[in-house]
């Protein structure tokens, strides 16, 4: 397999620096970053990261992210961090988020009751979906 490129800065000069564990390891002399080839990376589909974000905006913690997608919470803080997001501020209204298959979500809309006085919004979390409503806090 031959390398055409960095993987960090795309620069096309490398040099080989060595083998480490019996795949050869190369040196990019523009950004001096050290990689190896096939080596097996765990990447996470940008889904996941989209709804982390977005999680994380609509007033859910870390941990309470981590539950839901399964990915952990220092990834979760890490992607925040990459991102530059900043939750804005909620002085009003706290969100609450129920996880409902597809029968138990048509079953929950239909009770009218439920869904006054709250702003709502609905998402899909792999076969499950997601209801997070904004409620006003009670005084």
């Amino acid at each position: 397999m031959e390398i055409l490129a960095c993987p960090k800065c795309q620069d096309n000069h490398i040099v080989k620096s060595g083998i480490i564990k019996d795949r050869q390891r190369y040196l990019c002399k523009k950004c001096n970053y050290f990689f190896t080839v096939n080596k097996i990376g765990k990447k996470i589909d940008n889904y996941y990261v989209t709804k982390a974000l977005q999680l994380y905006l609509e007033g859910l913690s870390f941990r309470e992210i981590e539950r839901i997608i399964g990915v952990s919470h220092v990834t979760v803080s890490n992607w925040i961090k990459e991102f530059n997001i900043k939750k804005p501020a909620q002085a009003d209204y706290h969100p609450t988020y129920k996880i409902f298959n597809h029968l138990e979500l048509i079953e929950y809309l239909k009770n009218k009751d439920q869904l006054s006085g709250a702003g709502m919004i609905i998402t899909e979390l792999g076969d499950k979906f997601m209801l997070i409503k904004w409620e006003r806090f009670k005084d």
